[in-house]
């Protein structure tokens, strides 16, 4: 383990603009799709920030990690859990499965690898 500053300010920039896109877009595209997109690329971020892993490992650890929390959602885990009132809980886990979600979270990790890998290139 390691901490690569990179990954990490990239990780904390998608943050805040996933943050903003919650509390201040209400759209049909940026906020479902977009953010969704963002989700993966977070998540990619985050593990190549912390840990010594291949690029393509992280992008398909990002994806998996982005279909548990949509399999959750199809398994209506907040309501399990008794969390589907706490507003927290419904914006990370998300309250409703879709199949766009996982196209989504799937376009965003292969952006995350495909621009890493760009911008890795000597």
């Amino acid at each position: 383990m390691r901490l690569h500053r990179g990954y990490a300010l990239a990780a904390l920039s998608i943050f805040a603009v996933e943050v903003v896109i919650a509390l201040f877009v209400r759209d049909a595209f940026i906020r479902p799709v977009f953010g969704d997109v963002l989700a993966a690329a977070l998540v990619y971020c985050g593990l190549m920030a912390i840990f010594d892993t291949p690029k393509t490992a992280a992008a398909m650890v990002a994806f998996a990690f982005a279909c548990l929390i949509e399999a959750l959602q199809y398994l209506d885990a907040l309501t399990f859990l008794g969390l589907e009132q706490n507003p927290i809980a419904r914006v990370v886990l998300g309250t409703t499965f879709s199949w766009g979600d996982i196209i989504a979270y799937l376009v965003g990790a292969i952006a995350a690898l495909l621009i890493d890998k760009r911008l890795s290139k000597p």
